[in-house]
């Protein structure tokens, strides 16, 4: 149940975000620029939902770090913090950052959760954070916790955020175009010749339009779902290059074991933690079962 309940609070967050953008172009008649009776402007409604969808991802990319630190609540640690071990999980991941050839080093924090989890996030490789949770601090070992930073240090070097952040964006902007294209059709054959006018009409092709939204925006998120997965395994290899292949296996070996459920954040933190949980609604899920990864991990098929 607990599965179902983040994929679903992924689905809607990101279903939220593009609603938003549709009401602001009906409140500022953007819509109403691109048709008209006599049809469709593919070009300009294509150009429109391109740059709300897209601009949409970007800023909240850009507010990535800023708004995860406020919204979970991650303590960044200090060189001069007085807590050994919290100074050690900043070194490691500044050791980790150097061996992947990362331009600038991560900032390195944690936040206070039951959890075994640990996130990477921020808009580019010289400006990024790997966080790590107090539950994993606590209940992992030291192999073991190189291991987590590994694979987050891997994500930031791959620049993942930045490609799934384009990824959605233009999703958004598909699921966008289409829905309008869709509820312009069943709009003109509803009326036949009838013209779309302001009023009841009007406000029943906007109700069409938020209803394909979100049917598209589910097929949508099966895309970057898909394509969240194959990155998973890929930070896997990274991860195992960069701390060690057995690191990475005892790692993932003690998310499998430890069951934790993983707490609800924004998407694209949920989307960048390393542990997931897929056996309800895998086709959206954005991490592949752990026994798969574990398995990749010792049979070598990581690519």
């Amino acid at each position: 149940m607990a599965i179902a309940k983040r994929v679903i609070l992924f689905l809607i967050t990101n279903m939220v975000i593009v609603a938003t953008i549709s009401i602001i172009m009906r409140v500022f008649g953007l819509d109403a620029t691109m048709t008209s009776s006599s049809g469709i402007n593919h070009v300009s409604m294509l150009v429109m939902c391109t740059l709300w969808g897209m601009g949409a991802s970007i800023i909240s990319l850009l507010l990535s770090k800023v708004m995860v630190k406020r919204s979970m609540g991650v303590q960044v640690i200090d060189e001069n913090t007085g807590d050994p071990r919290l100074l050690e999980l900043r070194n490691t991941v500044h050791s980790l950052a150097l061996k992947a050839g990362l331009p600038k080093m991560p900032e390195v924090g944690y936040y206070n959760s039951p959890e075994v989890n640990a996130f990477a996030t921020g808009p580019t490789k010289s400006n990024s954070l790997v966080a790590v949770s107090s539950g994993l601090l606590s209940k992992m070992r030291k192999d073991e916790v190189e291991g987590v930073l590994g694979h987050e240090v891997a994500h930031i070097a791959n620049g993942d955020m930045v490609t799934m952040t384009l990824l959605q964006g233009v999703i958004n902007a598909f699921v966008m175009y289409l829905a309008r294209v869709v509820a312009f059709a069943i709009s003109n054959i509803s009326r036949g010749e009838g013209s779309r006018d302001n009023g009841t009409s009007g406000f029943a092709y906007f109700g069409i339009v938020m209803v394909f939204q979100f049917v598209f925006g589910i097929f949508g998120s099966m895309i970057v779902g898909s394509f969240s997965r194959w990155r998973e395994f890929r930070a896997d290899k990274g991860g195992a290059e960069l701390a060690g292949r057995q690191k990475m296996i005892a790692a993932l070996e003690r998310l499998n074991q430890s069951k934790e459920m993983i707490a609800a954040g924004a998407s694209s933190v949920a989307t960048m933690k390393i542990s997931g949980k897929s056996a309800i609604m895998a086709l959206m899920s954005t991490h592949p079962p752990l026994e798969k990864r574990i398995a990749a991990l010792r049979e070598g098929q990581l690519n």
